[in-house]
């Protein structure tokens, strides 16, 4: 049976920080944009970071693993760069929308590294390929989105 390793408990707490960062990072862009399909978007993308934030930290607490709060530097860092593009930028809707393609990109990437992980218990990586999946299907519908911001 795998079990969850100081190694495992660390990667999950770095993709819920992540996950805590994504969320209101949407809910930053969705307050920036004046698109009502892109508004939409993001809100709908904040509500599911946050419905992924309280999967990851239930199944933490079932591993009887330590849950990091607050977000990361990078995030904040991540957040005040969008809202300085969105002052600066003439085309800010674009502007986070690739943003926002970047992130989804990275955190596919994230997911992906915790999911190598050959001590993950198969809830775990279940949670994990389930979140990731609906992230690629969100990449999927934020690019036929450029079209029309």
């Amino acid at each position: 049976m795998s079990t969850y390793t100081e190694t495992v408990g660390e990667k999950l707490n770095d993709l819920l920080e992540k996950t805590y960062d994504a969320e209101k990072g949407f809910k930053k862009a969705a307050e920036n944009v004046d698109n009502t399909a892109l508004k939409s978007y993001f809100k709908q993308k904040a509500q599911e970071r946050y419905d992924f934030g309280h999967e990851l930290k239930s199944e933490i607490k079932t591993f009887n693993q330590d849950i990091d709060k607050g977000g990361s530097i990078t995030g904040s860092a991540h957040r005040a760069w969008m809202d300085v593009k969105s002052l600066f930028s003439l085309d800010d809707e674009e502007s986070m929308l690739e943003e926002a393609i970047r992130g989804e990109k990275s955190a596919v990437n994230e997911y992906n590294n915790v999911i190598k992980e050959t001590s993950l218990p198969l809830s775990t990586k279940s949670i994990l390929e389930s979140q990731k999946n609906k992230i690629e299907r969100g990449l999927f519908r934020i690019k036929t989105l450029e079209d029309i911001s």
